[in-house]
């Protein structure tokens, strides 16, 4: 990569409060710590994260500058650096060393062929001048790259892998050379060469593994169509994605992709959005549907209206949040940025004590530069700074593709200790459809109960709001919207109808207001007892308020609610149904689906306090809803989780979305969580039982240079190769047979 262009690229850039950047020249966990360290002393740098598996930076400023300075931070501590658009589209570079891997190869075989010869009894070596002309190009040519590296870290009073392969190797080769000059017949070149060789491999293969971890968010940007057919009047025109505007008319033919967000306005037809929602079964789009960029019309031909373009659709969206949850790091990634802070610098001293103790007690030299030979290459600062992103990279990744959305690490990373999950009831364990299934005005004139209620309702979004105006439409009622109407949340709408207060909302505000509910208390209870949501509707007659009559409200429950919460308890998990709700229904719904707690007739800002009192008896909560009313306590749970059906206040509040609006994904998410975390657990333990036990090892002469050098490019291969079983993760199979 050219180090310059990208920074006279910059001068030119306006400044952004963050940024972020590709970095070339990463080996290891300790380049990672150097980068960030070099961002982190400029004074405009608030924060600086580097992840070493995606070879990228994020960088947040606490002030304007000019990203010239950012990028010469990175080029001055030796490394390259370029400016990627925020959130671009990964380009599928190729991939780089195979070439280098196979002459080092060529070369080096016929150097470690003999020595794997001379362990059956057979000795066959070739002449000392023939091994030197072998190993000269892979140590200077092919090696290269660990001394460029490996210079540059010195120069910047930092270590990393490459330096310590320059040293070790070098020390091989520089004690074989030697020895050739003096006659002697033993030489080190296949030490030196293998050395090489393998790290070269493992670097390969280890490239491989990592493009592997970003599979996801590639499959999830090919989703988006180049072209859109739009309609202009009768004329039909195929135009570049980028040109379409909102209100644009886009016909989609069976068999292609939907090319934007939108709402159809003409046809039917099915639908697949596995690859967006993880939802395997198509589903039925028509007239008002909502349709999703990057889903597949199956069988008809549909015209959309275009209602989000650009960086505002829901596959960008989905995309945008993949990415910053794979950049993130964890908490438990902070120990280890500690330890790779100094890891190099604490093998070097271990090396050079090798190296005397051996040299000063046994005399032998050669054996005191072979042993510290072996601690310079057995050491595995890569497999320390790839265990936890490459997981959380392989965990997130699969996650999307079955419609869980995590938008950081750090929530992934806390979902595995939950121990209680908070669940609201409308939209999030029922269908959110209620609809009125009966109603009993005082006077005996439903029609006109139901007008009043149709008036008071008119401008609200709340799904009791929409089945009351769905009743009005269908029974042919026509009403004036109301003046002066204010929500009251929690408790529902006061406005003025007729020139008087009139008041819509649950039982618990009737007697707030002191209103008489007895001649319909009875009603109500039955309502209750059977799951039903009931609204009071009262008015102010001759200057005293009073009861006109309720609404009785239905919803079915999900089909997926029931498993989700036997699910969670099978993961020794509590559950909490927290919904505004009178109380008796609540325990009817929870009864039903096995809900342990109930906390009914909830406010938002209850809601929320609900939550924080859940918190204090030093318990791990998450809450789970869909509504602008769920924000607070979304917001205060420790994770949170929001159904991309509901709002868009609710979806920004939370940690985790839901693609699909199934409350079985929380199990889900809580379970890929599990497994995430078990596998950086795993990564960690062998990143440090290669170090802790290796270089001891070598210290003691007990392994072999080559021995050693395979051992670290292993450890690597292995580190990404664990984390990549987390792409065959899948949530448990849902089918509707097991919900009855």
């Amino acid at each position: 990569m050219n180090q310059t262009t990208p920074i006279q690229q910059a001068k030119n850039s306006s400044p952004a409060m963050s940024l972020d950047l590709a970095i070339g020249g990463m080996s290891c966990a300790s380049c990672a710590s150097a980068i960030e360290k070099a961002l982190g002393n400029l004074p405009e740098v608030s924060m600086a994260s580097v992840n070493l598996a995606t070879e990228q930076a994020h960088v947040e400023l606490s002030t304007n500058i000019n990203a010239e300075r950012i990028l010469q931070a990175v080029v001055d501590a030796g490394y390259e650096a370029q400016i990627i658009a925020r959130h671009a589209p990964r380009r599928e570079e190729p991939l780089q060393g195979g070439w280098h891997v196979v002459f080092a190869v060529m070369l080096t075989l016929p150097l470690v062929i003999p020595m794997l010869l001379d362990l059956f009894g057979t000795h066959v070596m070739l002449p000392g001048w023939l091994q030197w002309l072998l190993a000269t190009p892979v140590q200077f040519w092919l090696g290269a790259r660990f001394y460029r590296a490996g210079w540059k870290a010195l120069m910047n009073r930092s270590g990393n892998m490459d330096l310590l392969v320059a040293i070790g190797t070098s020390a091989a080769y520089g004690l074989s050379v030697y020895m050739l000059m003096l006659g002697e017949i033993h030489f080190y070149f296949e030490a030196s060469s293998a050395i090489i060789t393998l790290v070269l491999l493992g670097k390969w293969l280890e490239s491989r593994a990592k493009r592997q971890t970003t599979e996801a968010i590639r499959a999830l940007q090919q989703l988006k169509p180049e072209t859109a057919r739009v309609k202009h009047d009768d004329t039909e025109t195929e135009i570049p994605l980028e040109q379409v505007v909102i209100n644009d008319l886009v016909i989609v033919r069976p068999g292609e992709r939907i090319a934007v967000d939108g709402q159809v306005v003409e046809g039917k037809s099915h639908v697949d959005e596995a690859l967006i929602t993880g939802e395997s079964e198509p589903v039925v789009k028509e007239t008002g549907s909502r349709v999703t960029g990057g889903a597949v019309n199956l069988d008809g031909v549909l015209l959309v209206r275009t209602l989000a373009i650009g960086a505002e659709t829901t596959l960008a969206r989905i995309i945008r949040m993949v990415e910053d949850a794979q950049i993130a790091k964890p908490e438990i990634q902070r120990l280890v940025d500690k330890v790779s802070a100094v890891f190099v610098t604490v093998v070097l001293v271990i090396a050079l004590i090798t190296l005397l103790a051996w040299g000063i007690a046994s005399a032998n030299w050669e054996t005191a530069i072979i042993n510290a030979v072996s601690v310079l290459v057995i050491a595995c600062p890569c497999a320390l700074g790839l265990a936890t992103p490459t997981a959380i990279m392989a965990g997130t990744g699969v996650a999307a593709r079955y419609g869980i959305l995590i938008k950081d690490a750090n929530a992934l990373e806390l979902a595995h200790k939950i121990d209680d999950v908070v669940f609201d009831k409308t939209g999030t364990l029922t269908e959110g459809k209620p609809s009125v299934t009966a109603t009993k005005a005082l006077d005996g004139d439903d029609t006109t109960l139901i007008r009043h209620a149709a008036a008071i309702e008119h401008g609200s979004a709340h799904p009791l709001a929409r089945a009351v105006i769905t009743l009005a439409e269908k029974r042919g009622i026509v009403y004036e919207p109301v003046t002066e109407m204010k929500d009251m949340a929690g408790l529902g709408l006061q406005a003025r109808l007729d020139g008087r207060p009139a008041y819509l909302g649950n039982q618990k505000w009737m007697r707030q207001l002191g209103i008489d509910e007895a001649l319909l208390a009875g009603l109500a209870q039955e309502a209750a007892s059977i799951g039903r949501t009931v609204s009071w509707l009262a008015m102010e007659t001759d200057g005293k308020l009073q009861l006109k009559g309720m609404l009785v409200f239905g919803d079915e429950i999900k089909a997926s609610a029931a498993f989700a919460i036997k699910r969670l308890h099978e993961l020794d998990i509590g559950t909490v149904l927290l919904t505004g709700d009178n109380q008796s229904s609540a325990e009817k719904v929870a009864t039903q689906l096995g809900i342990e707690k109930v906390l009914a007739e909830q406010s938002p800002a209850t809601k929320a306090d609900a939550v924080a009192a859940l918190k204090q008896q030093q318990r791990l909560v998450a809450m789970v809803g869909d509504g602008m009313n769920d924000a607070p306590a979304l917001a205060v749970a420790d994770v949170s989780f929001a159904m991309s059906s509901g709002t868009d206040v609710a979806m920004h509040s939370a940690d985790v979305t839901l693609m699909r609006s199934d409350p079985s994904l929380v199990a889900g998410t809580i379970d890929i969580s599990r497994k995430t975390y078990r596998k950086i657990k795993q990564n960690l333990f062998w990143a440090f039982i290669y170090n802790l036990v290796g270089i001891p090892l070598a210290a003691f002469g007990l392994l072999s240079p080559v021995v050693a050098g395979a051992a670290m490019a292993l450890s690597s291969v292995s580190v990404v190769t664990n984390a990549l079983t987390l792409r065959y993760w899948k949530p448990i199979k849902i089918l509707k047979k097991r919900y009855n």
